[in-house]
């Protein structure tokens, strides 16, 4: 047993305007807790935005600060991690406001029944960003406020218990909070108490002026065992033996240098960066790579943009290329204002006609010629590395042989062959 709820909470003033009711709830959640026995490690607090945001440095336990209503999505994947883990809880806190704008996670949360405590502070209004109301605010306040008196609210209690929540309820009062809590946190499967807290600054100064116009108290239950997922085989993500590249070449570059791959989605041009980054790492080098595509993934541009360095790189992206292997009309249109005149082009024959820029030097190669439309990036980076002392095209190969995908791409390395 914990002897103090100092072991919960950590001491610190609590950062709430004179007369918040957030502070109540999070002393009345902290001496539950101390009551059932759980200690600090054993416990994860996950927050939100708004008021209900800044509970963090309150808590003794694991905190996670999640963001616009993303906080019930956030606990519920940590939920799903500890299931097989008996003794730990994940309890989530939530406002009104974010509530409304990740109503969503809540209902997904609900409808899985992941072992997780949502805790969701309703003080009706927004109460960080000058007291707008939020999807939960009830109507009785709205007409005292003439504002949207026509739109209805949400009730997150019965949305969440028809979604599926092995327990839902709404408290209005402190004296009946703890025990409320108490059954929500004992509760094996998903479940979420929906507590009132008044906010002096923005709703009402005065107690008993709120709780005219709250939703009566309320209590749900769906006798559903709580969803179990337990561990599957494979190796951890923080693995450290995981996905080691081993440096098995020399790079011939003395300086840092930048190379943008440039193509259409589909045409591997994120494959082609991360095989350069790869490549780069095998051959001694450190490396980044990002990535940019539209949206839409699907259609329009793609680029790769990759910068290799025997220094340290403390950034990823790059303003000024050495290099650049061009393949489409989408990627040219994309980065033909980023080329300068000391960047050296590799470009498809087929952009001849549309090419325009003052650079270095221009290789116009027929890509499309000798390779299908989602290679044509795989062959200008290979073509590059056959002709710029960067790295040897061996890693590159070395890298595309351990691919899945290696009887694909081998042969376009083959073929690079007929481009002398």
């Amino acid at each position: 047993m914990i002897e103090t709820k100092e072991k919960i909470l950590t001491g610190k003033k609590f950062p709430f305007c004179p007369g918040c009711g957030h502070g109540v709830a999070i002393r009345q959640l902290a001496n539950v807790l101390q009551d059932l026995g759980y200690k600090p490690e054993d416990l994860v607090i996950v927050s939100d935005i708004g008021c209900s945001g800044l509970i963090d440095p309150l808590f003794a336990t694991h905190t996670i600060h999640g963001l616009h209503g993303r906080a019930p999505a956030l606990g519920l994947g940590v939920a799903m991690g500890l299931n097989d883990k008996p003794g730990k809880k994940v309890i989530t806190f939530i406002g009104d406001g974010g509530a409304t704008i990740g109503l969503q996670h809540i209902l997904e949360a609900a409808r899985r029944n992941v072992d997780m405590t949502l805790i969701l502070l309703n003080n009706l209004v927004y109460g960080m960003t000058g007291g707008q109301i939020s999807g939960l605010t009830t109507q009785k306040y709205k007409e005292i406020i003439d504002f949207e008196k026509d739109v209805p609210p949400f009730d997150i209690v019965k949305l969440a218990h028809a979604s599926g929540a092995r327990y839902a309820a709404r408290v209005n009062t402190p004296k009946q909070m703890a025990s409320y809590l108490k059954k929500a946190v004992q509760t094996e499967g998903f479940s979420i108490v929906e507590i009132a807290s008044l906010c002096t600054s923005y709703a009402f100064k005065k107690l008993p002026e709120f709780l005219e116009v709250l939703e009566p108290e309320e209590e749900y239950e769906n006798l559903r065992p709580p969803t179990r997922i337990g561990s599957r085989p494979g190796r951890p993500l923080f693995d450290p033996e995981r996905d080691v590249i081993t440096p098995e070449y020399s790079s011939y570059i003395e300086k840092r240098t930048g190379i943008i791959v440039a193509g259409s989605a589909g045409g591997g041009v994120q494959s082609v960066g991360k095989f350069l980054a790869t490549a780069g790492i095998k051959a001694g080098l450190n490396t980044t790579m990002k990535g940019e595509y539209p949206i839409t993934v699907g259609t329009g541009f793609s680029v790769a943009e990759v910068i290799l360095d025997k220094e340290e790189i403390h950034y990823t992206g790059l303003l000024d290329p050495d290099y650049a292997v061009i393949v489409t009309e989408d990627g040219l249109h994309k980065i033909k204002n980023r080329l300068t005149p000391r960047t050296k082009v590799y470009l498809d024959v087929s952009l001849q006609d549309k090419w325009e820029a003052e650079v270095k030097e221009t290789i116009v190669r027929p890509y499309g010629k000798l390779v299908n439309p989602k290679s044509k990036a795989l062959l200008g980076l290979v073509d590059l590395l056959k002709n710029e002392r960067i790295i040897p095209p061996d890693a590159l190969k070395d890298v595309l042989s351990k691919h899945r995908l290696a009887r694909i791409f081998l042969p376009v390395v083959e073929k690079s062959e007929e481009l002398s």
